[in-house]
């Protein structure tokens, strides 16, 4: 791939400088990527898959490094010269605006309080869990099936019941699946709250839509390769469905309250926007230095 310089730059530099040395391009990285992907792949599917992957694993190591040791592999770039002309259509210049009193821009510039999150997050728990249990009353014919199933996620006992015993009531399956959705959905509702300022125009469309569809993709494909009998006995449809309703609910809460400012200036604070250098007066700056 050729160099592009400036003819400014190009004058300055030798003149017998047509060519510069880069480092010669490998496929060995790729290789040693694959290899390791194939030799965690194979913990949960086969020992061949993981032999491969630490055959390739290694392979990549050795070639790698055969092109940087002892000597580096180079090749020679021809330099191509290149006018560069900056144009514009614009007659003004656009500046953003910055409060007189804020020496620092922190994006977003107001957020949601910490209860809006939580309201939210208990809201749509709400409205997922009434989808949860239409489906196990319509499908199932049991509003204990989700529930259930819900608490297999972390108590795996749960999933070698039979098909009676999961549509049956069971206090320690109740109990866990109550505290892990409440919990979840919290932590979910927390998340919106931060994030949902960051996209002021359509806030509805990621919390119901995107956030939802990414989400319920990534639990599908863990849960088939860490758990495929759960994921067997999932209906993803319903599934989805319920995750926009969560997303769908929370986000309404959320956005109905009002935003306050992002305290940059606390001292301690969990700063997770992001950061950038204001705008300060010379005098301001010289009365600091002094």
């Amino acid at each position: 791939m050729a160099t592009l310089l400036s003819a400014e730059q190009l004058e300055q530099s030798p003149r017998g400088a047509r060519e510069i040395e880069v480092p010669a391009p490998t496929a060995w990285p790729f290789v040693l990527a694959f290899g390791f992907t194939l030799m965690f792949t194979g913990l949960l599917t086969s020992a061949s898959v993981t032999i491969l992957g630490t055959v390739l694993a290694v392979a990549g190591c050795v070639g790698w490094f055969r092109e940087v040791f002892p000597h580096e592999h180079e090749v020679m770039v021809p330099i191509v010269p290149e006018d560069l002309s900056v144009t514009t259509e614009r007659r003004v210049v656009e500046r953003l605006p910055v409060a007189a009193d804020q020496l620092r821009a922190w994006l977003p510039v107001h957020t949601y309080p910490v209860s809006a999150g939580v309201k939210g997050g208990l809201a749509g728990s709400v409205a997922m869990a009434v989808l949860a249990c239409a489906y196990g009353v319509i499908k199932a014919g049991s509003i204990w099936y989700p529930i259930n199933l819900l608490a297999a996620v972390v108590y795996a006992q749960s999933l070698k019941l039979g098909p009676a015993q999961l549509n049956s009531f069971h206090a320690d399956s109740f109990a866990i699946a109550v505290v892990l959705h409440g919990l979840v959905s919290t932590l979910v509702g927390l998340l919106y709250g931060a994030m949902l300022p960051m996209f002021a125009r359509r806030p509805i469309v990621l919390g119901g839509l995107i956030a939802p569809a990414l989400w319920s993709g990534l639990l599908y494909t863990m849960l088939g390769l860490v758990n495929p009998m759960l994921a067997s006995r999932i209906d993803w449809i319903w599934f989805i469905a319920s995750q926009i309703a969560f997303g769908v609910v929370a986000g309404l809460v959320v956005i109905r309250h009002s935003r306050m400012p992002t305290r940059e200036n606390v001292a301690f604070a969990l700063r997770a926007g992001i950061e950038a250098p204001g705008i300060i007066s010379p005098r301001e700056n010289g009365e600091k230095r002094s």
